[in-house]
C-alpha cells in the first residue's frame, strides 16, 4: 500500500521522500506501458519527481484512441486482465464513454482517499448518508458508495429515480446528510410540491449536503438558497476526476475552498490551457490540472491533462488541519466560450444568475453557430410563481455585461422547462462545429 495514514494533516514538504520513493516505483510500472513508450518516444521517464514536467502531456484523446484500437481497456493497461478487480464506465458527458479498470488496490486506494474528501465535508460515525448518484457502472454510484462507507457513517445505496420513494425513504429511517449532484435538490422540490403538499424541504430534516459531479456550489447565492430552503449545510465534498481518481479533494465546515487531499498518492501541476507550458502552483495562480498516479496499479497516467481550470486560494494550511492546497474550479476548457476575445465559463454565468431571484437558477448556454461568438446566448428559467414584466432579459443582460464584459443574448423560459435529472446537468449546449 502506497497510502500514509491522515497524508492530508501532512505538511508536503514532509511527504518528499515518501512521494519520490512512490514514483520510483510507479515509473517502473509505467515503463510497460506501450501508449507512453510511444508517447515518450522509447524515452524512459525521468528518475526525480520534480523533473517530471519534462514530459509531454497525455490527455482524454489519447485515452479514447488507445481505448477503440485497444478495447476494451486500452494499451495503457499495464497488468494482466485477470488483475482487474472492478470496471466502471465514466459518464460521457465531455465525449466517448471511458472504460476505467481497477485492481483491488486501486480499488482500496480510491475509497481511503475519498473518505479523507467526505470527512473533511463533515460526514463521520453516527451519521446516516443517503446515497443518490447512477449506480449503473459509474464511478460516482459504487465507488463513492464505499468511501462514505469508509467514513464510518451508514450509508443508504439508493440511487437514482423513484424519487418519491426517496423522501419517504428520508423520513422514515431518520436519514440527515444526502449524496447527490447540486442540481438534484430542485428534483425534490418539484417532487416535494407535486406528491407531499404541506411537507417543505426543511421538513425532511437533511443537515449535511454532501455534493459533486457539476460545477456551481462556489457560488454563495446557491449555497445561501440551499440553506434557506433545505436547513441544511451544502458542502461540495466529492472532486474528482474519474480516469484519475474518483475523488480527491472537499470542502471543510470553515472554508468554501476545496482542499486537495491525495499528495502521497498523486503529483498535481498546473499548466498554461493555450501554451502547456508550466505555472507554478502557488497561491493566486491559474491553470489547468494536470495528475499523475503515484500509486496506481491498472491504467497508471502520467501528466494527464484534466481539462478543469483551477485558481488556487491557499497553500498554507487550513483551520480544519488539511495541508494540501486550496482552489476553486473556474470551469472547464471544453465548457469554456469565447465572446468577443473574453473567456466564459458557465459557473461565470451562474453565479450571475443567481443573484436574480425570479429565477429558478437552472439555466442553459446554447450555442447553435460555430465560434467566434459575438455574445453569449442565455436560456434562463422563472422559479415558480414568479413573473416576468418583460424587463428582466434586459435586466440580466446588462448585470452580465456588467459583471462579466461579456454582451449576452437573454431568452426568459417558463417555470419547468428544463427537464431535471438526478445525474449531471450539462450547461453548455453545442451544436454542430
Amino acid at each position: 500500500m502506497s497510502l500514509i495514514q491522515d497524508a492530508h494533516k501532512i505538511p508536503l514538504s514532509d511527504l518528499t521522500v515518501h512521494r519520490q520513493k512512490a514514483w520510483e516505483a510507479q515509473r517502473a510500472h509505467v515503463m510497460a506501458s506501450p501508449l507512453f513508450r510511444a508517447l515518450w518516444d522509447g524515452r524512459p521517464p525521468p528518475e526525480r519527481l520534480e523533473d517530471l514536467a519534462d514530459l509531454p502531456l497525455s490527455d482524454k484523446a489519447g485515452l479514447r484512441l488507445s481505448q477503440a484500437a485497444h478495447p476494451p481497456f486500452g494499451d495503457y493497461l499495464t497488468t494482466p486482465r485477470a488483475h482487474v478487480a472492478r470496471v466502471h464506465r465514466t459518464s460521457g458527458t465531455t465525449g466517448q464513454a471511458m472504460t476505467l479498470a481497477l485492481s483491488a488496490r486501486d480499488c482500496e486506494i480510491t475509497e481511503l482517499v475519498g473518505a479523507r474528501a467526505q470527512s473533511l465535508a463533515g460526514l463521520g460515525p453516527g451519521m446516516t448518508v443517503v446515497h443518490c448518484l447512477n449506480y449503473q457502472m459509474w464511478m460516482g454510484g459504487l465507488t463513492d458508495h464505499m468511501t462514505l462507507e469508509r467514513t464510518g457513517a451508514t450509508v443508504v445505496p439508493f440511487g437514482v429515480g423513484s424519487t418519491a420513494l426517496l423522501v419517504r425513504t428520508i423520513r422514515d429511517l431518520g436519514i440527515t446528510a444526502i449524496s447527490c449532484t447540486p442540481s438534484y435538490p430542485a428534483v425534490l422540490e418539484r417532487v416535494l410540491d407535486e406528491e407531499f403538499p404541506g411537507l417543505a424541504p426543511a421538513d425532511l430534516g437533511l443537515r449535511l449536503g454532501l455534493f459533486g459531479g457539476e460545477a456551481g456550489l462556489d457560488d454563495p447565492a446557491l449555497r445561501a438558497r440551499l440553506t434557506a430552503t433545505w436547513g441544511m449545510e451544502p458542502r461540495n465534498a466529492n472532486y474528482g476526476v474519474s480516469d484519475v481518481f474518483c475523488n480527491f479533494a472537499a470542502q471543510c465546515p470553515h472554508d468554501t475552498d476545496l482542499h486537495f487531499v491525495a499528495h502521497d498518492v498523486l503529483h498535481a501541476e498546473l499548466i498554461d490551457p493555450d501554451t502547456a507550458q508550466s505555472v507554478t502552483l502557488a497561491e493566486g495562480a491559474t491553470g489547468e490540472l494536470v495528475l499523475t498516479h503515484l500509486a496506481r496499479d491498472c491504467q497508471p497516467l502520467v501528466r494527464f491533462r484534466t481539462g478543469d481550470i483551477l485558481r488556487i486560494t491557499g497553500t498554507d494550511p487550513c483551520v480544519c488541519g488539511c495541508t494540501g492546497f486550496r482552489f476553486r474550479v473556474v470551469g472547464r476548457s471544453d465548457d469554456m466560450v469565447v465572446v468577443r476575445g473574453l473567456n466564459m465559463f458557465p459557473t461565470m454565468v451562474a453565479a450571475v444568475l443567481t443573484g436574480f431571484p425570479e429565477l429558478s437558477g437552472d439555466y442553459r448556454i446554447v450555442l447553435d453557430t460555430p465560434p467566434p461568438h459575438d455574445s453569449l446566448p442565455v436560456q434562463a428559467e422563472l422559479a415558480k410563481g414568479a413573473r416576468d414584466d418583460g424587463t428582466l432579459a434586459a435586466h440580466i443582460a446588462a448585470t452580465l455585461k456588467a459583471q462579466l464584459g461579456a454582451s449576452a443574448t437573454v431568452t426568459i423560459l417558463p417555470a419547468g422547462s428544463f427537464p431535471v435529472t438526478e445525474g449531471k446537468t450539462a450547461r453548455v449546449i453545442r451544436g454542430k462545429r
